[in-house]
């Protein structure tokens, strides 16, 4: 099982593919099986990594603080590991567009592009979504309250499909790990993260991207104004996870991207 410790925490990632390197980061509460999809795709002329956040899957449970560039770190201590030394591109949903706009806004000499999808770049408060964790677990009710935390990311009508029962009910499955504490400080570290003073000088060429229906949709329309060199695309009929709804549209746009920035 791949494992990375180069900053100080066991991260499960996963590799698949060759060529430039592409490093995704999921949403919350998901896991690296996010990018199905865009695994099976892009791994065929890039090389991608994908990774289970700390406090997610199989990587660590920490419990004590830490901060959103901590766990960007996290994330460049596994292509550290892999000794992948060409910059990546960096493609992130929600808590993971976060982290990777941080990246780039700290150094954006080190990421030739950022593809930031469902993502919130200003102030958030996680202060109940924090206690309601705690409570249900303590109650012993932590799989369905993260079933139903699940449901938030995706539309309804993709949540009752088959295939999204299907795919809701793995990551439920493989959430039996999960740690109400370890969870609550992932919360605090997005909620301790404020990115709209940074955005302006962040020139990195950004792709931000919202299902119709996604809840951050006016964040990341914000987003996509503040920055200099970004653009912003709509996939409609989905929600705040779109590329797993519609992952056709999104790879398209997506592809569409890269090329015209020559990656």
């Amino acid at each position: 099982m791949p494992m990375s410790r180069a900053n100080g925490v066991d991260i499960y990632y996963e590799r698949a593919g060759s060529g430039p390197p592409l490093l995704m980061l999921h949403a919350l509460p998901f896991d690296h099986n996010l990018w199905l999809y865009q695994v099976a795709r892009f791994s065929a002329r890039y090389t991608v990594i994908t990774l289970d956040l700390r406090g997610w899957g199989r990587s660590a449970k920490p419990d004590e603080p830490f901060s959103l560039r901590d766990m960007g770190q996290d994330a460049l201590g596994v292509l550290a590991d892999e000794s992948i030394k060409e910059q990546p591109v960096l493609i992130g949903c929600s808590v993971g567009s976060k982290i990777a706009l941080t990246l780039a806004c700290e150094t954006p000499e080190k990421f030739p592009a950022v593809i930031a999808i469902g993502g919130n770049s200003g102030p958030q408060d996680f202060s109940k979504r924090i206690s309601d964790y705690a409570s249900e677990a303590a109650e012993g009710n932590l799989a369905a309250f993260h079933l139903g935390h699940l449901r938030h990311g995706v539309t309804s009508k993709w949540a009752d499909s088959p295939l999204g029962a299907y795919l809701l009910k793995g990551f439920v499955e493989r959430g039996e790990s999960l740690d109400a504490r370890a969870i609550g400080r992932v919360f605090e570290a997005l909620q301790g993260s404020n990115l709209l003073d940074a955005l302006p000088s962040c020139h990195t060429p950004t792709l931000v991207v919202n299902g119709e229906f996604d809840s951050a949709r006016e964040a990341g329309e914000r987003t996509a104004s503040l920055m200099p060199n970004a653009s912003h695309h709509l996939v409609a009929g989905a929600g705040h996870c779109c590329f797993m709804e519609d992952p056709e549209d999104f790879d398209r746009v997506a592809v569409d991207f890269l090329r015209r920035n020559g990656l």
